[in-house]
């Protein structure tokens, strides 16, 4: 699990990477001061600062965010954490295959905004997230290749088999960010907490919220869900950002003016309760055509704005 450097640059890179770096959550203190960070956002945080645990005679062994980087005439790289893997298709240009609706767990969060009230049923499927993946620090994501044109470097970085499922779904998701943003949508994927801070207060200012759905058991089975009384518009100048496949968190992040994001109560037949995000399109035009909510709900591209829940582990950033 060796590979090679420049190990001179690569040494000192990782070394200003790690001293005196302040983590994320003082960061995030300090850019957006009033707004509270979610539980799911905090819980993506490595459980301490990273931290040289040897430097000396030009050897290095550090310890970011679960993944353990060793450096001695070379780097190798433990990553121990489950693989990160979530089919995304709040993509406005995601193309679900023919049958998808039956099999993508996701496929019932798509609704029409003339449902958004109380009373209305829905079947639907929450559950949160275990996986002991954390974020990078910006410093130490910023050196690590993300491009097609370093894929080859990536899969020797992380060891990861060229032909193998986990090196195509890595492809995919790199694929997926470089595609240029459809009109009237800014995009941009943040390796990295700070990234994603930064690019959300770029669109939105420093005054905003960050919303994410809840729920008060740790898993539900698929159940019908009821809208309940308080439903509530939070904001129409919104960006979402939606975790991605990879070995450690992308978030796919995405700002639009044809969007409007609700909170939701919801509560299923067992009782479970849900503080649902929800985003509604009031265009959908340039969406592609095969697209998952399409096939839902059986309507074509532009003819009515479409709503969708929000996973527990993806986040609206919204402003006040």
């Amino acid at each position: 699990m060796e590979f090679h450097f420049g190990m001179v640059l690569f040494l000192t890179s990782i070394h200003l990477a790690i001293s005196g770096v302040p983590p994320a959550e003082v960061y995030w203190q300090s850019t957006l001061p009033t707004t509270p960070m979610p539980k799911a956002l905090r819980e993506l945080l490595p459980n301490k600062r990273p931290i040289i645990t040897s430097f000396k005679d030009n050897a290095v062994s550090v310890e970011v965010g679960g993944i353990v980087i060793d450096v001695d005439h070379g780097v190798s790289v433990d990553l121990r954490p489950p693989f990160m893997t979530d089919t995304s298709p709040f993509l406005y240009d995601y193309g679900a295959s023919k049958d998808e609706f039956r099999t993508n767990r996701h496929a019932a969060f798509f609704f029409l905004d003339k449902d958004l009230h109380p009373g209305t049923k829905i079947n639907l499927y929450f559950t949160r997230r275990t996986t002991k993946v954390k974020f990078l620090p910006r410093q130490v994501a910023d050196m690590m290749p993300f491009s097609s044109n370093k894929f080859s470097e990536i899969l020797h970085t992380f060891s990861i088999k060229r032909n193998s499922t986990k090196a195509e779904i890595m492809r995919k998701t790199i694929k997926e960010c470089e595609k240029p943003a459809l009109q009237g949508e800014h995009k941009y994927c943040a390796t990295s907490l700070e990234a994603m801070v930064d690019f959300s207060a770029s669109k939105l200012g420093k005054n905003i919220q960050v919303l994410v759905t809840e729920i008060d058991k740790d898993s539900t089975q698929p159940q019908q869900f009821v809208i309940t009384e308080g439903v509530k518009k939070v904001g129409s100048k919104i960006v979402a950002c939606h975790v991605q496949d990879y070995v450690y968190p992308i978030f796919y992040c995405h700002a639009t003016h044809t969007a409007k994001a609700y909170m939701v109560p919801l509560v299923g037949t067992n009782d479970t309760n849900v503080k649902a995000v929800a985003v509604c399109h009031t265009d959908t035009s340039k969406w592609n055509p095969r697209h998952l909510a399409f096939q839902v709900l059986k309507v074509k591209p532009g003819a009515v704005p479409i709503c969708h829940f929000l996973p527990t582990d993806h986040f609206v950033w919204v402003a006040n």
